[in-house]
Parts: structure tokens; C-alpha cells; sequence
């Protein structure tokens, strides 16, 4: 692996690669993950979960479940408080049907997670069998039985803290059809322009549904906390949730639910929230611990993944390859609710490239399947699949490099959104100039005589917004400890250790950071997603830091007898410049809170507008004509990145969504059949790329700072993972003429398309 990025300064801080500061803690296995925590007298609970895509629950009968050895309490929806189910987290148990299998219908608690099992089966039920809809052909047709009869209550419970919610859709209840959610942005007559276009484009691609595969399942531990409250310990990016929805369905205030979040292994996207609020009405049920740690097979079976769908892409283009015309419709499978991404995936259809005529449209539709959840930049993989192919096949129909007619076409700042926006200061432009000055894009005909494949892709993002405090307290050893309550999933520890280290001027070795990662405290960050982490913890920290160091000059100008403006920080001191001899430490000055007070700096941030970020992906490929099978032999990323804070983080990132990009393109997938039962419901069926699978990544760091964030930072998580499969399918049609439209491309889908012309010359 390999990071090519602008000149560091030697040394540690902003800037400069610096490793984990709990990367030894993460690799010793030191770390406690929710499943470690375990209270006295925790009990184990485990979900009856329905066979059936779609059945009415005649009866459950849990006698024989009741008596079994060890069982506590077994629960359904009768013994539960009767909640609007407004969302997937207030689905809990099943009331009269079931819409999907893994439904949970019932939950059993027990002294253990083997008396539990057996619990499990011993429960009952009796299910009438209804005509279920699985496809989003099925249950668009006419008459189709509906997922929701009477209307779906739902709202959309993370798409605007994901930063993936962009207007233009429909608002308020949802009339009885498995279509919703309409989402449209027009602005001139797409239609008469690909009539008149010197050369069209139409292409029409589907997405199978990936799970976002985090190594640690979803778990939950919930305890009785209080009178009525509870206290519930869970693996999850959102403990603002976690609070909301715990203290909605116990029916107290949210002040008496404390949601604390446990180390994460792994998120993505898909652990915002689950069913954290059902342990905690379990817990206070039996009035005692409960823990819940989803099996693989449930978390592949109904967890909530990244939804799938069709999408139809048509271009126009002059003879000169400037785009005349962008025409869209976006079609994402929501299952059983309809929170799919559409919003932002019909955006970007007509913003990432210019065009005087758009008409961008985009639906959800409902299936007797599991909600959809949010990964790494949610309907984006999606939305690039097909608009960076069809950009491809559009560059061959002109015979014009792939990579200049992006360039041609690529927004720029001040250049008009779908939605009549404009776009601020973007790099789309840097990242794809780098990558065409590449050496691997030069080669691009050589490598084709060779029987390998060179393809191209972009892929954006907006960024999420979020507001967010900080406290920053210099303690009598010397060091300093940053206070954060948020969720730090991918490293941004380091990070805020760099920012607090150079805003009061000691070294980063004397930083600790300490991420309560709950909503009790006074420091608050909703949830960690839509790639804002750092953009609004940053500046938060920055003031808390520049704060402190204002306190540390107001008590040393005191015990120096001089003027606070005359004193700076150095060598963990403050001293008066030009008199190194008239110093003292700052822990000493920290100890000397009896006369001034505790050193303790506050901070806090509100956002100021989204800071875009760009990805753009060269793969190498070759196709066995024999087996259809699919070597990646390299992967080449640039990305705006805006500042790399700590250009080692941001590197990792930048592979790990690759990567994870990899399996979209070759082989995850969640296949149901038609009755909705998952076929590829073990990771013995569900294939994710293992480190063998993986070919060298490059990564290329394009610094273009953005406005309203710490030295111009962009989000860095979600970009990464956009454009991989779309840049695999170009290679792909580069390198043997078949353009797979289906994802992921398995070896039958490759050897199902034809080949066709060559791709155009570089």
C-alpha cells in the first residue's frame, strides 16, 4: 500500500503521519467492546424471529417457553407499550403480521444464551401464510398486495444526521402504495436535448443489497436505572438515538435514559440504532440486566443493509463531448419502510456533472424485506455504479478519453446544483487531473494490448453538519485532557490530540483524550456519520484548547509579574519570550487552582455549511474469458481531503472504503428468493473480499481546504468506498468489452454480456 500526499514537516503534529494513539490498546485486544461489559446478574435475551416474508400472527404460545430451565420471561407485543411504528426501531415486536423474515415476533430471557435458545424453540406460533412482494417490479405492479395497507407511518430516522437528506421529497404520511417517497429536480427540457444530442447514452443498471459486514454484531446491554429509567450500554455511531427512542418507549423523560457507548467494532453506517429501546423494555420488565449480541446469521438475515434498486441513466453530449442532457430515474428497494437514500442519489445525478437540461427523478419501493440502513456514503455507490458507467459508454460513443470528458464536464465552484444550488469550493477537478497525470492511466492502451483493463470513476459526497462542545483541562502532571462526548469510530482520537497539542502549544505526547461517547454529559456530538466527525469536534476542541491557554497566560502573568501578551508555551512551561529563566511548568500553575481556579477551557462549534469531498478511483483489471472471473490487480485513489490532519488516518480510510468498495463490485450480495427467504444468509454463502482479495491501493492526497472547518478539513470516510465498483465495471468493459451492468459483476454476469467495441483511446 502506498501514500503519495503534500510535504510534511518533520516531526509530530498537524500534519503529520502519527499513529493511533490507542492502536496498540486495538491490536493487544485491550479494548472492552460492548459484549465484554458484563453487569452481575446480566441475563441473556434472544429474539423469535418469523419464517415468513409476510403471515398474520394468529397466536403465540409461550407456556412450553415459560417452564423451560433457566427461562426468566418470555415477552411479545402484548406485554410491550403500544407504539406508532414510525420507523424500524419502533417496529419492535409483531403485533397482527409480520413484513419480512427475521421479524421478531417474541423474545426470550434467560439465566443464558443456551437456555435461551431453547426457549426460543419452545415458543409457539401460529402464522397465517400472506402473499408477499419481494421485488421492486412486484410491488410496483398494480394490485400488489401492500406492505403497509393503510399507509406507511414512517419518517426517515437518520437520513438528515447521515448528511444524506437533501429535500425535494414528499413530507407527512404516505398514501397506501408500496411506491413513496417521490424526489424530483428539473431545470430546462432534458427530453428535447437527447432529441437533438450529437450522441446519446442509455444505460440501465441494478444493485443487489450489501450488508455493511463490521466485524463486531450489533449488542446491546440495558439495566434498570432508577424508578423508571434505564441505562443502556450498546455498540452504536448514535447515542442521541439510543436516548430518544429507550425513553419514548419506557414512557419517561430522555434525562432518565443514559445511553453510553462502548468501544465500536465496526459501523459503517449500519449501527445507528437497532433494538437498543427493546432490551431496555426487557430489562425493565424483569428488573435486571439483559444483554442481546445478534448472531451473524441474524445480523445478514435483518439487520439493515444498503439498499439495492435499478437505475436508468440517459446522456446527451455535442460533438465536442460537452454534456447537453442528464435524465435519471432511481429506483431503491426500502423493504418494509421507505427510508432508502433517493434524496441525495437524485441530486447527484444532476450536480456532479454540468448540464443546461436535467430531469432527475427518484422512488422508493417498499418489499417484504428488511429496512434499509445507511453505508459509507448511503445511494452513492449506488448512484456512481450508473452514472459513471453511462459516462464511460457516452466517452466511447465520441471517442473521447474517459478521464477528459469528465474533465470537461466536472462542476466546478459557483456551478449550479439539481436542486438550484451551487456548489462551493470544490476539488473535482484537482482529483481528476491527478489521476489523469498518473502513470497507470498513461499506460492505459499498452495495458489493454496486454489483456488488462483501465477504468475510471468519481465519486461525491456533501458532508453532514453538526454541532458539538469540548473542554480542555490542564492537569497538575503537566498534561492536558480534551473532553469529547461523541463516538470516535475510525481515529479521529489522534486527530483531536494533534488540533488541542498545536492550539495551546505543548507537545502531542501530553494530550489525552477522553470520548465519553454518552448524553449525560455536557459535552454532545448526536452521532458519528455522514463523514463530520472531525469538521465538528474540531473546532469545538480548537476553541476549548485556545481557551485554557488563555487561562494558563492570565495565572502565569500573575506568578510571573508579566504581561500576559509577553508569554508563550514551551517545553510544557510558560515562560516569558526571550527569558527562558522566567518560566514555570503548566502543571504547577494547574495546581495553583485554590488561587485561580480550575484551567479548564471550554469550546464549542455550530455548523457553517457542508464541506464537499471527491474521490476518484483508476482500477487495473483482468477478465478469464474461461471462468469470467474478475483479478483486480491494483487500485489507484486521489481525493480532496481538504487538510489531512493526520495524513495516516486519512490513507486508512481511503483503503478501507476501497476495499470495502471491492466487494460491492465483486462479489457481496444479499440474494432473496421469491418468497423472501435470504439465500446467502452465512459468510459461508455471503462473500466478503478477504485480505487475498484485496490488490495494492494507492492512495493520492489532493488538499483543497474547504471553508467553515479546522484548517480546511473535509469528511474523508464516505468518498472512498463511491466510486470502486463503478471504476472495476469501466476497467472491466476496458479491458475485455463487456459492460456488466449488474453489481457485483460474479463470474456468471460476466460471461452473460457479449463483448462489444473496445473501450475509447486514451
Amino acid at each position: 500500500m502506498k501514500t503519495q500526499s503534500a510535504e510534511r514537516s518533520a516531526g509530530a503534529g498537524v500534519g503529520a503521519s502519527t499513529p493511533l494513539i490507542d492502536g496498540e490498546a486495538r491490536v493487544r485486544g485491550r479494548l472492552r467492546f460492548t459484549a465484554d461489559y458484563i453487569e452481575p446478574r446480566t441475563l441473556a435475551m434472544r429474539l423469535v424471529v418469523s419464517p415468513y416474508a409476510h403471515a398474520r400472527v394468529r397466536s403465540i404460545d409461550t407456556g412450553a417457553a415459560c417452564a423451560a430451565p433457566g427461562v426468566v420471561r418470555v415477552l411479545t407485543a402484548a406485554d410491550l407499550p403500544e407504539v406508532t411504528p414510525t420507523n424500524r426501531v419502533r417496529l419492535l415486536l409483531a403485533r397482527e403480521r409480520v413484513l419480512f423474515v427475521g421479524h421478531p415476533v417474541a423474545l426470550v430471557i434467560a439465566v443464558s444464551e443456551a437456555a435461551a435458545e431453547d426457549g426460543v424453540d419452545a415458543v409457539m406460533v401460529d402464522y397465517e401464510p400472506l402473499p408477499a412482494v419481494t421485488t421492486i417490479d412486484a410491488a410496483a405492479r398494480p394490485g400488489a398486495p401492500l406492505v403497509w395497507p393503510e399507509g406507511v407511518p414512517g419518517d426517515d430516522l437518520e437520513a438528515a444526521d447521515h448528511g444524506a437528506d437533501v429535500g425535494g421529497a414528499a413530507a407527512g404520511p404516505v398514501a397506501p402504495s408500496n411506491v413513496a417517497n417521490p424526489v424530483g429536480f428539473q431545470r430546462g427540457d432534458a427530453d428535447a436535448a437527447l432529441r437533438s444530442a450529437y450522441r446519446t447514452v442509455d444505460l440501465t443498471v441494478e444493485i443487489d443489497r450489501v450488508h455493511q459486514s463490521y466485524l463486531e454484531p450489533h449488542a446491546t446491554i440495558a439495566a434498570p436505572d432508577g424508578a423508571r429509567g434505564a441505562t443502556v450500554r450498546s455498540a452504536s455511531q448514535a447515542p442521541t438515538y439510543v436516548q430518544k427512542e429507550s425513553a419514548a418507549l419506557l414512557g419517561v423523560p430522555a434525562a432518565e435514559v443514559d445511553a453510553k457507548v462502548m468501544h465500536v467494532g465496526g459501523g459503517f453506517g449500519g449501527k445507528f440504532i437497532l433494538y437498543e429501546p427493546l432490551v431496555a423494555a426487557a430489562a425493565r420488565a424483569v428488573d435486571a440486566p439483559v444483554q442481546l449480541v445478534l448472531t451473524r446469521r441474524e445480523e445478514l438475515l435483518a439487520a439493515q443493509p444498503a439498499a439495492g434498486g435499478r437505475i436508468r441513466i440517459r446522456l446527451g453530449a455535442g460533438a465536442g463531448g460537452a454534456l447537453t442532457a442528464i435524465k435519471a430515474d432511481l429506483t431503491y428497494d426500502g423493504g418494509c419502510f421507505p427510508n432508502t437514500p433517493t434524496g441525495i442519489g437524485v441530486q447527484m445525478c444532476g450536480s456532479i456533472y454540468r448540464a443546461p437540461n436535467i430531469d432527475v427523478r427518484g422512488r422508493t419501493v417498499m418489499t417484504h424485506k428488511p429496512s434499509i440502513g445507511a453505508y459509507r456514503a448511503p445511494g452513492m455507490t449506488q448512484q456512481a455504479f450508473a452514472m459513471e458507467s453511462a459516462m464511460d459508454e457516452l466517452a466511447i460513443a465520441l471517442e473521447i478519453d474517459p478521464l477528459e470528458l469528465r474533465l470537461r464536464n466536472v462542476s466546478r465552484a459557483g456551478d449550479p446544483l439539481a436542486d438550484g444550488g451551487a456548489w462551493p469550493d470544490i476539488g473535482m477537478q484537482e482529483v481528476l487531473e491527478r489521476l489523469r497525470a498518473h502513470p497507470l492511466w498513461q499506460r492505459r492502451d499498452r495495458l489493454a494490448a496486454e489483456g488488462r483493463g483501465v477504468g475510471v470513476a468519481l465519486g461525491a459526497w456533501f458532508g453532514g453538519v453538526d454541532a458539538s462542545n469540548a473542554g480542555c483541562t490542564v492537569e497538575e502532571d503537566g498534561g492536558v485532557t480534551v473532553h469529547v462526548n461523541a463516538v470516535d469510530l475510525t481515529g479521529v482520537s489522534t486527530s483531536v490530540v494533534l488540533l488541542a497539542a498545536e492550539e495551546i502549544g505543548v507537545s502531542p505526547d501530553a494530550v489525552r483524550v477522553r470520548w465519553q461517547g454518552q448524553v449525560d454529559g455536557p459535552y454532545h456530538l448526536s452521532n458519528a456519520g455522514g463523514s463530520k466527525t472531525l469538521r465538528s469536534v474540531g473546532p469545538a476542541v480548537m476553541a476549548a484548547a485556545r481557551d485554557a491557554r488563555e487561562q494558563l497566560f492570565r495565572v502565569a502573568a500573575t506568578h510571573l509579574e508579566a504581561d500576559a501578551a509577553d508569554l508563550e508555551i514551551a517545553g510544557g512551561s510558560v515562560r516569558v519570550k526571550g527569558v527562558p529563566e522566567s518560566a514555570v511548568p503548566i502543571g504547577e500553575l494547574a495546581a495553583m487552582r485554590a488561587l485561580h481556579g480550575p484551567i479548564a477551557g471550554h469550546g464549542r462549534s455550530a455548523p457553517g455549511g457542508r464541506a464537499p469531498a471527491f474521490c476518484g478511483q483508476m482500477a487495473e483489471v483482468s477478465v478469464d474469458r474461461e471462468t469470467g472471473r474478475i483479478t483486480v490487480h491494483r487500485i489507484v485513489m486521489a481525493q480532496d481531503v481538504g487538510r489531512a490532519i493526520n495524513p495516516l488516518t486519512v490513507a486508512g480510510q481511503m483503503m478501507g472504503g476501497a476495499a470495502q468498495g471491492a466487494g460491492w463490485a465483486l462479489c457481496e450480495r444479499l440474494v432473496y428468493d421469491e418468497d423472501g427467504q435470504l439465500l446467502t444468509g452465512t459468510l459461508m454463502d455471503y462473500a466478503v473480499p478477504s485480505a487475498k482479495d484485496i490488490p495494492p491501493i494507492e492512495t493520492l492526497l489532493v488538499e483543497r481546504p474547504a471553508d467553515y472547518a479546522p484548517h480546511g478539513v473535509r469528511g474523508v470516510g464516505e468518498p472512498p468506498i463511491i466510486a470502486t465498483a463503478a471504476a472495476i465495471a469501466n476497467a472491466v468493459r476496458h479491458g475485455s468489452g463487456r459492460r456488466v451492468t449488474s453489481a457485483p459483476l460474479t463470474p456468471g454476469r460476466v460471461l452473460a454480456v457479449e463483448p462489444v467495441e473496445a473501450a475509447a483511446p486514451a
